[in-house]
């Protein structure tokens, strides 16, 4: 209302000052003989048109200019004009108080869109986001860190990591979570797998969620299968241990009866020591597996990779196992360090070494196996033991890390269904696949 009262003044005063300067003007112009006033009056016409124009247009611009530095974001401009009076200083106030306010939102919006991006960009779960023309972009840290072995922003590109996540991608709908196979540093794992739409930009985006689960899967699968075996050799050892101690003892008592002076006594001797191997032999047999009821206590420490391989294999060629196969030891870079429990992993290894000697030697006429140490791209540290034997069929690859399966005439099951817990206590991956001479390749991700 100040405002709005001094600029009427303001403009009456500089009206009548106009009109009364207007009417000088034309007087000069009528009466003969002044010239000079004459003059005079029409320069001070023309300054009294001048301000009032100016008195009248200054509104107009420095709303204009407000308008403008708001449409070009231009947050800078002042209008504080308090010399100008007239009720210009109360309006300048305003504008400037109107920018100031749009100075302070938009610092606010800047640094909510800064938290939001640094959660977005930390957040643990892998996130892209595909676009209405098949775009894929990895939305955070976690997503570029799983990502990393294809090149290209296509969904085709993405089949690098199995051919169902790559249809998961092309599907246009938002659905429920979903598992899906997924293959990262090429060993296969399973993926929950989540769909939400997002405007952005007046366009439709998918944000995929990928969040790999194969660590949980396999913690609940060697849990139930650890309360299974040791429900099952607790009750075995509960019956045989009664049989046991009393074919020992029938064994003991009919060995004294024998005087090797009735056939049908001798006969009866050796059935009922056989009887007592055999059920000594369970025994053996059930107690077998209930280290595999244990889970190991992993004591990780990082040590050099190099050292340890040539122990390893020097462990490898002192045993009977190793009598004419050969080995090739790799280990890239040279500075390779791993961070795990050096003496649960040899006994893997040590382990895988012995199968893979065993398979080469009954197959191959010059045995051979690998065993090699490099990093992903991923980061992590992959070690693979290989040989040419005869492998194993694809249908049995994910069986032979079951407790109590073996393929071995004489074998119990045991051995890499222990690698198997040793491996995931350490949070990594094992894998069956085909060497490149068509034997076994056994993938350890650490």
């Amino acid at each position: 209302m100040a405002f709005r009262r001094r600029f009427i003044v303001g403009l009456l005063w500089r009206f009548a000052l106009t009109l009364l300067t207007g009417f000088g003007f034309v007087y000069t112009l009528w009466v003969p003989g002044l010239g000079a006033a004459r003059l005079l009056a029409g320069m001070i016409l023309a300054a009294t048109l001048a301000s009032l124009w100016r008195y009248v247009q200054w509104t107009n611009m420095e709303l204009a200019r407000f308008v403008s530095a708001i449409r070009f974001g231009d947050c800078a401009q002042s209008f504080t004009h308090s010399q100008q009076g007239s009720g210009f200083g109360e309006m300048g106030e305003a504008l400037e108080q109107g920018i100031r306010k749009l100075r302070e939102e938009r610092h606010r919006l800047s640094d909510a869109n800064r938290f939001y991006e640094a959660v977005l960009d930390d957040a643990p779960t892998p996130l892209l986001t595909v676009d209405s023309e098949g775009r894929v972009e990895l939305a955070n840290k976690a997503a570029r860190r799983l990502f990393v072995r294809h090149t290209g922003v296509r969904i085709e590109d993405f089949a690098e990591y199995g051919n169902a996540f790559a249809k998961w991608l092309r599907e246009e709908g938002v659905g429920r979570p979903r598992l899906v196979p997924l293959m990262l540093d090429s060993v296969p794992q399973t993926a929950m797998v989540s769909t939400a739409a997002v405007h952005r930009l007046g366009g439709m985006v998918r944000v995929v969620s990928v969040q790999p689960i194969q660590g949980e899967l396999n913690a609940v699968e060697i849990a139930a299968q650890s309360d299974l075996v040791r429900v099952l050799t607790h009750e075995i050892m509960n019956s045989m241990t009664p049989v046991t101690s009393l074919a020992q003892t029938a064994a003991g008592l009919i060995r004294e009866a024998d005087t090797a002076g009735d056939p049908l006594i001798a006969d009866a001797r050796a059935a009922v020591e056989t009887l007592a191997r055999r059920a000594d032999g369970v025994m053996h047999f059930v107690e077998s597996y209930r280290q595999i009821s244990r889970v190991p206590e992993v004591r990780r420490r990082a040590f050099e990779a190099g050292p340890w391989a040539r122990e390893l294999e020097a462990l490898f060629r002192a045993s009977d196992a190793s009598a004419g196969v050969e080995l090739a030891l790799s280990v890239m870079p040279d500075t390779l360090k791993i961070d795990a429990d050096a003496d649960l992993l040899c006994q893997v290894l040590i382990n895988l070494l012995r199968n893979a000697a065993e398979a080469a030697r009954g197959h191959s006429d010059k045995p051979l196996v690998s065993m090699s140490f490099a990093f992903t791209m991923g980061g992590r540290v992959q070690i693979e033991v290989a040989d040419n034997g005869p492998g194993v069929p694809e249908a049995l690859r994910q069986d032979v890390f079951l407790p109590f399966f073996t393929t071995k005439a004489k074998g119990t099951g045991v051995g890499l269904s222990l690698a198997r817990q040793v491996v995931l206590a350490h949070r990594g991956s094992i894998a069956l696949d085909e060497s490149p001479s068509g034997g076994a390749l056994f993938r350890i991700l650490i």
